[in-house]
């Protein structure tokens, strides 16, 4: 099994090209980073959010995962979805389901109460690539592997990437 603590990337991790970033060289515990990129998310042809204004989560394994600004979210077309899950760097986190499809499950999270280290992204929320449609500079995000996970996969970053089959133990 591979160690996390540290600094050097695994032997099977792939490799970065100019350019690009290998996941295997974000730190544990994430970094917060603003980021100024067009992000967008829509969902059957309609503009849920669309921010420059971003904080990207970047974690050891996983890709990024975009936070957008609560006032750059078009809120009527979310709804507060049951449930919950905990990140033991950020805390609780609440879900959002599509108004237009409430029983399909959420669509996006986020955390109304952060842990101190990630006051910063206090009730921005992130989106599932793989259930609504996410843009970064108008590049279409690939989902990050596995039902649970919420990361951003476009053409800047390298992994493999945590949530395939057989990274478990990661």
């Amino acid at each position: 099994m591979w160690n996390f603590k540290g600094n050097k990337r695994p032997p099977f991790a792939e490799t970065p090209l100019p350019g690009q970033e290998s996941v295997w060289d974000y730190p544990r515990p994430p970094s917060l980073l603003a980021d100024s990129r067009l992000v967008e998310v829509i969902s059957e042809g309609q503009l849920i959010a669309r921010s420059s204004r971003t904080m990207r989560v970047c974690e050891t394994a996983s890709p990024p995962t975009f936070y957008i600004p609560p006032e750059d979210i078009e809120w009527d077309f979310l709804v507060t979805e049951a449930g919950g899950s905990y990140c033991e760097w950020k805390g609780s986190a609440s879900y959002w389901a599509l108004k237009s499809k409430p029983s399909c499950g959420p669509v996006a999270w986020s955390y109304p109460r952060p842990r101190a280290s990630f006051l910063r992204i206090k009730d921005y929320v992130a989106f599932y690539p793989g259930r609504v449609e996410c843009y970064v500079n108008g590049e279409r995000v690939r989902p990050q592997p596995g039902r649970f996970y919420g990361g951003w996969i476009t053409d800047e970053v390298v992994g493999p990437f945590k949530g395939a089959p057989g990274t478990g133990h990661w």
